[in-house]
């Protein structure tokens, strides 16, 4: 399975058009979901609206209710490159979310954070490229980094246009949802995430090309390529999720309490915390667990795995102990 997100209906029309036996889900937060196929992949897709803030949202409720190989942002975007010609796609090999940072009497100080593109997908999409046939006299694909961030840019000569340019200068182009996406998606369990863009304007000349109808055709670009790239991994992921390994046994979300019993106090930090992850995941997902304590539980573990400190885990017991799904694997596991 995978999610392809867009920003707008146009966007959202482009990848639709490529689905077939296209079934509604209905969210219980409310938000409708399309799931058909192509190329041999099932694919969800959703319409988040545009900016980084709702773009997130909708990837947590497509992660916990579809479980994706991958999460796709598929649209388009602005080009910063006098290089780049409309209609062509932008995959990014990085993301960068543009607007943290701190602004001081001295100017901007940037406080960037940047998601890469995972390697396998990044291997598969070049090899598409290389390949030619992806869709009909298809335009150039590059792999290059993108920024976003909360502003529909439409100078190259305003203040944040020259800001990206300081402190992103290998961004290519420019948009307002994968930041959110990407870190959607790399808080919850770092399920995978790639953004595909066709470029429908060079910011300075927005206006005119919408009117000349380059939108649709940058979106349906983009589409094309991402639903290669969802028959790719389908064909080498051979329709399988990847198990993830865990003490030397397949972790199973629906199974964690054994899980937990095979790994003990013994088993390797990095196998711990991904047995408590296991468990976290599936207590949200069966509804034991509302999505704002979820959420706090995800950010903690991301941050003893990101941490130098010797693994404690304690504190997350002290976190996690009020879900009673959760008790089990935590005394398993957890050091009193």
């Amino acid at each position: 399975m995978i999610v392809m997100l867009t920003a707008l209906e146009v966007e959202y029309a482009a990848v639709r058009a490529h689905l077939s036996g296209i079934a509604t889900h209905h969210h219980p937060s409310g938000t409708l979901f399309e799931v058909g196929t192509a190329g041999g992949q099932e694919i969800a897709i959703a319409l988040t609206g545009m900016g980084n803030s709702s773009a997130a949202t909708i990837t947590e409720r497509a992660i916990t209710r579809f479980e994706p190989d991958l999460v796709m942002f598929v649209g388009v975007a602005g080009g910063l490159r006098d290089w780049l010609e409309l209609g062509e796609v932008v995959v990014a090999s990085r993301v960068y979310g543009y607007h943290g940072g701190r602004e001081t009497a001295d100017g901007f100080h940037a406080r960037p954070r940047a998601w890469d593109m995972p390697h396998d997908v990044e291997q598969l999409a070049r090899s598409i490229v290389r390949g030619g046939a992806w869709c009909e006299n298809p335009p150039e694909v590059h792999f290059e980094p993108i920024a976003a961030g909360e502003v529909v840019l439409n100078s190259t000569e305003s203040p944040l246009a020259k800001q990206i340019h300081h402190h992103y200068n290998d961004a290519v182009a420019v948009e307002m949802e994968s930041a959110g996406v990407a870190n959607a998606a790399h808080l919850n369990m770092a399920t995978p995430s790639v953004t595909v863009r066709g470029i429908s304007d060079l910011v300075d000349d927005k206006d005119v090309t919408d009117k000349q109808g380059w939108q649709p055709k940058a979106a349906a670009n983009a589409a094309a390529f991402a639903v290669a790239l969802a028959g790719a991994l389908a064909q080498a992921r051979g329709h399988q999720r990847k198990a993830r390994p865990v003490g030397g046994t397949t972790n199973n979300f629906h199974n964690h309490g054994t899980v937990g019993q095979q790994i003990g106090t013994t088993g390797s930090p990095r196998d711990r915390l991904d047995a408590i992850t296991a468990a976290v995941v599936h207590a949200h997902n069966t509804g034991q667990m509302d999505t704002a304590w979820f959420t706090t539980a995800m950010v903690a573990l991301d941050n003893l795995r990101n941490s130098s400190a010797p693994l404690d885990l304690r504190p997350l017991k002290a976190l996690l102990g009020g879900v009673p799904a959760l008790r089990p694997v935590l005394d398993t596991i957890v050091d009193d």
